[in-house]
């Protein structure tokens, strides 16, 4: 294999050109895995699939875990001392009652999920048929797994439970989305998600001066969230994500709900906004004698690569080869978990797309061959040290 940068750098437009007959192989794997519904906890029928396509092209050390239902394969090295672990999460953000049909035109795909994961979960489908065609062979065993229970209340736990339980010591790890192209993730951000339930007495007195509702105390919430004081640096954010409340126009709600992200380059800014919230919270509890709890669903800490680190590099020259802008976006994904276990990796996306996580989630099918490229060259600079520090 190649041991220097500049030869994979060269050999990406050959592998890209290769690449053009698989696409309908690699289209039928994500509108199948696409119309297979995965919402988190209930990913069964889309490993499954992974499964058995891991079955079809003879990969080795197949199993599928009984809880929490990760499925995982070897494509054997011709050395086979180390071990390139490309994973890709299965679960989506869609509930099983959402129409999971998938739209095909000659330049994109539309559909649920198509984006976030759907394409990431069939590249490693597709992945031994893309290398048989290259004529690739890597020195190093690559671990395919795809991941359950990564998002929301999930909080990762297919990643943690296939590193806890690992055998196969991992010499760098690549998380594959869909989407974005270009995106370079090396680091993780700090990060929690919070959900609010707000819970009125069923002998509350409407007649009493001041009563209130479910709605207006969820909007006192979210102002004095608002009202809170965020920096500039460390960079920081606080992401409303949904609401819930209510059931018609004239029936006063006593019950509400409210899902918040807390993003911060720092660790110390996100504990620190968290017990603000809970103290606002508390105050308007008391104040409304309503049962309002905070619930912390997810929390990861901040780390990663440096900039300089030999893969970042790597993958800076190889966006470069490709005539793409890379651009820097922390993950809140596996990689954070790679990233406690001191595993060397990163993030990336394989195509354009637009409304991500949303009904009409929507790929853009040519970049994709850009973005398998950039995948292929990644192996080969680890596989080659290259991506060694």
């Amino acid at each position: 294999m190649p041991n220097n940068i500049n030869s994979i750098l060269d050999l990406i437009p050959a592998h890209r050109a290769a690449l053009h007959p698989l696409r309908e192989i690699l289209l039928a794997n994500a509108m199948m895995l696409g119309e297979l519904p995965a919402p988190t906890f209930g990913e069964e029928k889309r490993i499954a699939f992974l499964g058995n396509r891991f079955t079809e092209e003879g990969l080795h050390n197949i199993s599928i875990d009984e809880v929490p239902g990760n499925c995982m394969a070897m494509i054997p090295g011709t050395v086979g001392e180390q071990n390139i672990l490309i994973c890709a999460h299965a679960d989506t953000v869609f509930s099983n009652k959402v129409d999971h049909a998938m739209s095909v035109t000659k330049d994109t795909i539309r559909g649920p999920g198509i984006g976030d994961n759907s394409l990431g979960l069939a590249a490693l489908a597709t992945l031994p048929n893309i290398l048989k065609r290259l004529k690739i062979r890597f020195n190093d065993n690559l671990i395919l797994l795809g991941c359950t229970r990564s998002l929301g209340h999930g909080n990762l736990g297919g990643i943690k439970f296939f590193l806890e339980n690992n055998k196969f010591p991992l010499r760098s790890g690549i998380c594959v989305e869909g989407i974005q192209l270009g995106r370079l993730s090396y680091a993780s951000v700090g990060m929690l998600r919070g959900e609010i339930n707000l819970s009125m007495p069923s002998q509350y007195d409407w007649t009493n001066f001041g009563a209130t509702n479910a709605v207006t105390l969820l909007t006192r919430i979210v102002q004095g969230i608002q009202s809170i004081s965020i920096p500039t640096e460390p960079k920081t954010k606080i992401i409303f994500g949904s609401m819930n409340t209510g059931t018609s126009f004239a029936t006063q709600p006593t019950s509400a709900s409210l899902r918040f992200e807390i993003r911060s380059e720092a660790d110390g800014m996100v504990s620190l906004l968290r017990d603000q919230i809970a103290d606002l919270i508390e105050e308007i509890a008391t104040q409304s004698r309503t049962d309002i709890t905070l619930t912390v669903v997810a929390h990861r800490k901040h780390g990663g690569l440096d900039y300089s680190h030999p893969m970042v590099k790597s993958m800076r020259k190889i966006l470069g080869a490709l005539h793409i802008n890379p651009y820097i976006d922390p993950s809140v994904g596996e990689l954070s978990e790679l990233i406690r276990a001191n595993i060397p990796s990163v993030t990336l996306g394989l195509t354009t797309g637009q409304h991500k996580n949303e009904y009409n989630e929507t790929i853009d099918i040519e970049p994709t061959f850009d973005g398998l490229a950039q995948l292929i060259a990644l192996i080969n600079s680890i596989d080659g040290g290259i991506c060694d520090a």
